[in-house]
């Protein structure tokens, strides 16, 4: 072929090419194509025994048509490739898993082996240098924190322990609803400041007060939320770990401002807390921050517990407790009022139970089995972590046949698992009564659903979550008629991140349902 084809592409190089004569632009043009094919090559090469996966480009991999949707188009992904499938980020291999059999082998069956997390840059400087319990390596330093948080935080005597926390702040926002009785509220929003409230309390007690708590409420809101934004973005560090030191994004820069607000808060309600205890004040309360401050001067010398260990365990708690339960309660609210007979099973279940002369109490939600196949359904339909939390494999291994290697990054699509119609009999309605039979549950031991995750690094905080989701529903279908401001229609489209959010927000209008005005003080 003629050198002449390739004159339009010559002319398009940058000048200090543009300045070769013919010849020597055909030897850079066989050199480069030279380079492209064994890239091509390298790239061929390197899926052998690795799963089938969509055609990957030289340098970039799939990064150029991946869709922001992500837990999406890895279902889209997992139907054309098979249960198991691959992707090229960059230079880091992605292992996308859709089926509960290979959820099993990963999850529990191998699970030692892929107990680690693939870390982001944006995770490493949100967990303070990974030293909290969701980003950090499997092993000693892990287990302690683990067994930290299950034992002394989040069992059920401990929360049971601050049940009047949870109490107070839950009644304060069916007061603040009250007085927006006929006007829309954003669900999302109100839920998150409530659930914000109610684990900052949980955290270090009532000490905030008047407008200095609410002005710390609207803080935390702001760094919650963009701290999940920056951990959801894209990020060029993290396909191609040599660009860290660039930061081309800013993400980890933007990480460490945000970071230093929330360390600011923190120092504060430490100091606060250390003077309260030195001045003996508050020791008949109990909250976690005490128990963490404690378990610090108690700590085993070989495991000591830092000061920045507690930060990072602080953050754990504010971020996961508030930003995944008040999607959680969203989604569930948006489903009820999208199917009036839901609404009304769960308004007939709660009124029998509570009575329409009372207020739900926590002690009210063992009683009420059809709410909790609502919760059970809306966390089906809607997962807080629809990939959950990435996993690592400590060394290469096989899984379903293939090859998985070592450091790749794990994506356990539950959110397509959950809708997969081969388990789920239509999959996309929305509908309680399939969890009536108490078949299933949070353990994580069935792979048909484990909504929370499965194996070492299930979330720790399931049973918090569980019960501020079913105290937090049961408040609102019970204390409020709930209908559309005029005119707006309901969408229940969602939005992906690495915690799942509606797209459009649910705003609604309260209208009371009690008699009784001083019931909603």
């Amino acid at each position: 072929m003629s050198l002449k084809f390739f004159k339009p592409l010559f002319d398009s190089f940058p000048w200090p090419l543009q300045q070769l004569n013919v010849e020597q632009k055909g030897v850079f043009f066989s050199c480069f194509l030279g380079f492209l094919a064994l890239l091509w090559c390298f790239i061929r090469n390197s899926n052998k025994g690795l799963p089938p996966g969509p055609e990957a480009l030289p340098l970039i991999g799939n990064l150029h048509s991946l869709d922001p949707e992500l837990h999406t188009y890895f279902a889209s992904l997992s139907k054309t490739y098979g249960p198991i499938c691959r992707i090229w980020l960059g230079k880091k291999i992605g292992i996308i898993i859709s089926s509960p059999a290979l959820a099993r082998e990963v999850l529990k069956d191998k699970d030692t082996i892929f107990a680690n997390r693939d870390v982001s840059a944006a995770g490493r400087e949100f967990s303070y240098g990974i030293n909290d319990l969701l980003w950090s390596p499997y092993g000693p330093k892990w287990r302690m924190l683990r067994k930290l948080c299950v034992r002394d935080m989040l069992s059920s005597s401990s929360i049971d322990s601050v049940y009047g926390l949870r109490r107070r702040e839950l009644r304060q926002s069916i007061n603040y609803l009250y007085s927006q009785k006929g006007l829309p509220v954003n669900i999302g929003e109100q839920m998150f400041l409530t659930l914000l409230n109610v684990i900052t309390s949980m955290l270090w007690g009532g000490t905030m007060k008047g407008e200095e708590r609410a002005s710390l409420g609207a803080e935390f809101r702001n760094v919650v939320t963009e701290i999940v934004d920056l951990v959801s973005i894209p990020n060029l560090s993290d396909f191609y770990p040599g660009l860290t030191w660039f930061d081309f994004q800013g993400v980890i820069k933007k990480m460490k401002v945000v970071l230093k607000r929330f360390d600011k808060l923190f120092e504060s309600m430490i100091d606060q807390r250390q003077k309260l205890d030195r001045n003996g004040v508050g020791r008949e309360s109990k909250n976690f921050l005490q128990v963490l401050l404690k378990l610090k001067d108690v700590a085993d010398a070989k495991m000591p517990l830092t000061m920045t260990e507690i930060k990072a365990l602080l953050m754990d708690m504010v971020v996961a407790g508030t930003d995944t339960t008040s999607n959680a309660v969203e989604f569930a609210l948006a489903e009820i009022l999208n199917k009036p007979d839901v609404l009304r099973k769960v308004q007939q279940e709660v009124d029998t139970v509570v009575g329409k002369d009372n207020i739900v109490e926590e002690s009210h939600i063992q009683q009420l089995p059809y709410l909790y196949a609502v919760m059970k359904e809306a966390m089906r339909m809607h997962p807080a972590l629809p990939l959950l939390a990435p996993h690592s494999p400590s060394e290469t291994v096989t899984v379903g046949g293939y090859t998985v290697p070592k450091g790749s990054c794990i994506f356990v699509n539950v959110w397509a698992i959950h809708r997969d119609p081969s388990i789920w009999k239509n999959p996309t309605e929305f509908r309680p009564e399939r969890f009536l039979d108490n078949k299933w549950d949070y353990s994580g031991n069935d792979f048909n659903y484990f909504p929370f995750g499965s194996g070492r690094r299930m979330c720790a905080g399931t049973a918090m979550a569980e019960r501020m989701f079913m105290y937090s529903l049961a408040s609102l279908i019970h204390s409020f008629d709930w209908k559309l401001p005029e005119g707006e229609t309901l969408d229940l489209k969602e939005k992906f991140g690495i915690t799942l959010k509606k797209k459009i927000p649910l705003v609604a209008i309260p209208t009371p349902r009690l008699c009784n005005p001083t019931l909603y003080e």
